[in-house]
């Protein structure tokens, strides 16, 4: 099953980044910060997200993306602290602003036509929520965009396949948001766009099915949402 990967380093936002790719008909699961590569042999992954956070890449112990994040060669989307860490880990340089960014901002388009943006006003209002900014561009990037306070709001890699964006386009303050984070499914990732929860359901059980076999279930019921649900699939699947 198609699956974007969302890395959460501790943004308030994770979840609900994760509803708007479902939104989208996409399969997504948020793992943490410093998960393996397992992953990568368990789904078909097509994108990885990094998401925001609250710390500053340049600060001694701030989390990194591990390197499998770079070198397994699937579609990669920073947002916020996630584009900080993209330019830190290859190469550029994050320096603290002299200005922070909170609420509504307004970037412009630096009018190269590029795939992330595409069908999107010049002038797009976003949300931002950063006191960093980015001095110096990774080799191999070009700035996309720039705002007031951030002469890079924006920015991707010669393949295409590599961006960065310093607002927040799962929020409902950013009203293109959901057509930035669709372009990068559907075009960059090449996402098919025909996930439900039905099919996710449908999934399960047959992971099951094959899982159990001709065994035996023991399932251990607390009452909670969790156990509820597995109980649930465990019932569809061998009765």
């Amino acid at each position: 099953m198609q699956t974007v990967v969302i890395m959460d380093f501790g943004s308030q936002y994770s979840r609900l980044i994760a509803r708007r790719i479902r939104e989208l008909n996409t399969y997504c699961e948020i793992l943490p910060h410093d998960a393996g590569s397992e992953i990568l042999q368990a789904q078909d992954v097509i994108g990885i997200i990094l998401s925001g956070g609250p710390n500053s890449v340049y600060e001694a112990g701030a989390p990194m993306a591990p390197s499998w994040v770079y070198e397994a060669g699937v579609p990669l989307l920073g947002i916020c602290y996630g584009m900080q860490l993209i330019a830190h880990q290859l190469g550029g340089t994050v320096e603290a602003g002299t200005e922070r960014e909170y609420g509504h901002a307004v970037i412009h388009k630096d009018g190269q036509d590029n795939v992330l943006f595409e069908g999107l006003d010049t002038e797009i209002p976003v949300w931002m929520s950063h006191g960093d900014r980015i001095e110096e561009l990774p080799p191999g990037f070009r700035a996309m965009a720039y705002s007031e306070n951030s002469p890079i709001a924006a920015m991707g890699d010669d393949k295409g396949t590599c961006f960065g964006i310093q607002f927040h386009p799962e929020v409902a303050h950013t009203p293109q948001g959901v057509e930035i984070l669709r372009n990068f499914i559907s075009s960059v990732c090449k996402g098919s766009g025909d996930w439900t929860p039905a099919n996710f359901v449908s999934d399960a059980i047959d992971r099951i099915k094959e899982r159990v076999g001709d065994g035996k279930v023991i399932c251990a019921l607390s009452g909670g949402v969790d156990s509820t649900v597995v109980a649930a699939l465990i019932h569809k699947a061998i009765g």
